[in-house]
């Protein structure tokens, strides 16, 4: 299974933590993009990941041009999931969108997800579509119904048994 999450410069402890718990149990590797707004070592991650961080892989990058320049160097195809997409994850005009089994599903940041200069290295920006006006959804649930989609499609789940 080589489908992963990019967390950019993630703010909120919990919610990383969270990531990191769906990372260890669904065998996805998990990229922090720094800075982050929480101490990274602190205690409120350890206790949202409980004893999951452990067994979950890591991988923290510098800064986003660090952690750029990496996934181009393995070819993996980045993809954006933000509330100002226009495609929809779940369709396309000519069908479903396909994730590839080596996608990297980038979140932005709790408080104002990307800046321009991300969404623009991006390979594609997806949404979940949401009932009118409503803003989004928590940053760990949006992550966990994508990447549920996302190994549906590659067979990510067979890979677990």
């Amino acid at each position: 299974m080589n489908l992963s999450i990019a967390l950019f410069q993630p703010d909120i402890a919990q919610n990383t933590g969270a990531l990191i718990r769906l990372g260890a149990c669904l065998s996805v590797e998990i990229h922090i993009i720094h800075p982050t707004g929480f101490d990274f070592s602190s205690k409120k991650l350890k206790r949202s990941g409980m004893d999951y961080i452990e067994l979950a892989k890591i991988v923290e990058h510098d800064s986003f041009e660090q952690f750029n320049e990496w996934r181009e160097k393995q070819n993996k195809r980045l993809i954006l999931l933000s509330t100002k997409a226009k495609q929809s994850v779940y369709e396309t005009a000519t069908g479903v969108f396909e994730f590839q089994k080596n996608d990297i599903i980038l979140l932005g940041r709790e408080s104002s997800g990307v800046p321009d200069y991300v969404v623009q290295k991006a390979d594609m920006a997806v949404r979940i579509p949401m009932k009118e006006n409503t803003r989004s959804l928590n940053v760990a649930i949006a992550a966990t119904m994508v990447l549920s989609e996302a190994m549906r499609q590659t067979g990510g789940f067979l890979d677990l048994t």
